[in-house]
């Protein structure tokens, strides 16, 4: 049944648009099938109403997805952490499942305030393709997945493939993020971000994913936000680190292949040059974190 179309209009907050509150995915599908790119999907909204009331978006149709039952959900199953496309950051920070994916923890505590973490979803910081996105670094390095539904069918994209360009992904215009996969990992990560306020957006973030024998580094990987037109993994990086010894002297500086893999930009928060040099800093940290964790510690 089709469900039926509202008419909103106010000219002082937001231009016109059509509503539609889908009860079921299926249904769902079927409105973005049928109304194309001119469709935006509302979810928890701290993103696209803002676009919308500055003007940067107008699209002729909202889909509200926020009713339909079973895609609010975190569940560890088989190794893998299962997010649904609506759970909220608050879910993640109350669940304590997730305190096993370190990095991914400390995005959680650092994402906005309460009214954001409320009522924002991972999963439309994803599709809202920031370069700056916090979950994006800490899930690049646990290799996550997203899984995209359409009327034809679901597929699965490796997050390292789905960001293309600053505000874009490779989701098509009738498909829908609806779980976020996560695949367990035995050794440390963290994430560390770096911001004017705790409420603002990230001037630079990592995440470093390790495993480690002793004081060595066996195994390496890094992510970076806000230094690029996407998020980004730092295989350079990675190379570097791997059967490095965490308390090198000069270790700091051999990340400075970091400043090599990253294309910042200036803007109203920092320079480009600022943020190519704190970006090995902020790896530098993060591996520090990640290694204190792996002994036991809090960091």
């Amino acid at each position: 049944m089709r469900p039926s179309a509202i008419n909103y209009m106010n000219t002082h907050i937001l231009p016109s648009f059509e509503y539609y509150e889908p009860k079921s995915l299926g249904e769902a599908l079927e409105l973005l099938d049928r109304l194309g790119g001119d469709a935006k999907v509302l979810a928890g909204g701290t993103d696209l109403l803002v676009k919308m009331k500055t003007g940067a978006l107008r699209p002729k149709y909202i889909v509200n997805i926020k009713r339909i039952p079973g895609l609010r959900y975190i569940r560890l199953e088989e190794g893998v952490l299962r997010i649904g496309a609506l759970t909220t950051w608050h879910d993640l920070e109350e669940d304590p499942v997730v305190e096993r994916f370190p990095a991914l923890a400390d995005a959680v505590k650092q994402m906005g305030g309460l009214q954001i973490r409320v009522m924002g979803t991972i999963a439309g910081n994803l599709c809202n393709a920031s370069p700056a996105a916090d979950a994006a670094p800490p899930l690049l390095v646990y290799d996550a997945e997203v899984v995209l539904a359409s009327v034809k069918g679901v597929r699965t994209v490796k997050l390292e493939d789905f960001f293309v360009g600053p505000g874009k992904t490779v989701m098509q215009p009738n498909e829908l993020l609806v779980e976020i996969r996560v695949p367990a990992k035995g050794g440390s990560s963290a994430f560390v971000k770096l911001s004017r306020t705790s409420m603002d957006l990230a001037i630079a973030s990592a995440a470093v994913y390790a495993e480690f024998e002793g004081e060595v580094v066996k195994e390496a990987r890094v992510a970076l936000g806000s230094v690029a037109p996407t998020p980004i993994r730092a295989r350079k990086t990675e190379a570097v680190l791997k059967g490095r010894r965490v308390s090198e002297e000069g270790l700091i500086e051999l990340l400075r292949t970091v400043s090599e893999e990253v294309n910042p930009i200036t803007d109203v928060r920092a320079s480009a040059w600022y943020r190519r040099e704190v970006s090995r800093v902020l790896v530098y940290d993060a591996l520090l974190k990640a290694f204190e964790r792996s002994r036991g510690g809090r960091a």
